[in-house]
This record gives structure tokens, sequence and C-alpha cells, in this order.
């Protein structure tokens, strides 16, 4: 997971960056990497760890962002921001994902390796807000609310490594991404329980 990397200011993060994660998830996927790292060398594991950025998409959980922003603005509710949107992400589109996935799981260069999976571009909070309101035709209320403890102002990936040993090259953009997930949305208002 990109928590790994915390509060480490050095833009675009790149796998060798110093690891800095400020939350107990972040520190579990750490842990998970350690264990990684110390099986394939005490056995004949081959261990990829991907760092992910952002993932959304179809089916995606409805407390995260993306999902939680577009259910609301579809039921005219108001939507939580936190801090003054300036905080930005590296939203990865779910099939990109796994583009990424399917490469680390043919890669067989090296025992252990660490690998970001992002999209290579990061846009602030108010920016993933207007583009959903491009999207949707619909204005989002925002409810402004102090930041969160924990969170990371930025996250954006280096994704050079990636594309070097997985041939990893993401396709979507943000706004083809809200695209795809607002259909899917619209799709499956009923069994998402939404008027």
């Amino acid at each position: 997971s990109s928590s790994v990397y915390g509060v480490n200011k050095n833009l675009p993060w790149t796998e060798e960056e110093k690891l800095q994660p400020i939350s107990p998830y972040a520190m579990t996927k750490l842990a998970g990497e350690m264990a990684g790292h110390v099986a394939s060398h005490l056995t004949s594991l081959r261990f990829v760890a991907l760092r992910f950025f952002t993932v959304y998409g179809p089916s995606q959980r409805p407390d995260l962002a993306i999902h939680k922003f577009i259910r609301a603005i579809a039921q005219g509710e108001a939507i939580p921001v936190y801090g003054d949107g300036s905080t930005s992400r590296d939203y990865t589109f779910v099939d990109d994902i796994v583009k990424g996935i399917l490469g680390a799981i043919r890669y067989d260069a090296s025992r252990f390796e660490i690998i970001n999976l992002g999209n290579h571009y990061s846009i602030s909070l108010n920016g993933l807000i207007q583009t959903i309101e491009d999207v949707t035709g619909k204005k989002a209320v925002i409810n402004r609310l102090p930041e969160q403890e924990g969170d990371v102002p930025h996250t954006y990936a280096d994704i050079s490594k990636a594309q070097r040993l997985l041939h990893y090259q993401p396709s979507t953009n943000i706004k083809e991404g809200i695209e795809h997930f607002y259909q899917w949305f619209l799709q499956n208002r009923e069994l998402l329980l939404v008027p």
C-alpha cells in the first residue's frame, strides 16, 4: 500500500523513498512487506510487494471517497471534505491495477521486489469533486470539516519501475474512470439501496 510512504514530501514517490507511515493501517502494510522479504530470503518463495495508490472503480467499497461522494451527490446530501480540499491523491482505476497484478504474477526475474502501482497523476480533492460534478452534472453540497489525524497530505506514484519490470502502463485517466464508476453506480442503484 502507498500508505507506507506516510508524510514523505519527495513527490512522486519511488520505491526507494524513506518510509514514514503515520497510521496503524500503514504499519501493518509495512509489516507485510517485511514478512515477504524475510520469507523470500529463507525459502524459495518469490515475493512481489505491490504498493497500490488509491484504487477505485465499479464495486468499490461505499466508504471510500469516489463512491461516497457520488452516492451523496446523487441523493442531494452533503459530502464531507476534511481541510481546505488541497490534499491530493494518485487515484488508480481498478482495471489498471489488475493489469499490474497480472504483470507481477508473470514477473520472475528476482526473489523480492517492491513495486508502485499508480496512475502517475495526482489530483487535489477540490479537483476530484469538480470532476465528479462534471461527470454527474450535479453540484456537490460540501460540509467542511477539520483535517483528520493520520491522513497524508499527498500521494503521487513514480511508476517507472513498474513500467520497466512489469510493462505496466495505466490507460484510464481520472475523468474516464469516474465516468465508468458513475455508469456502474447508475446501473446498480437498487442493489446499492440508493433511492
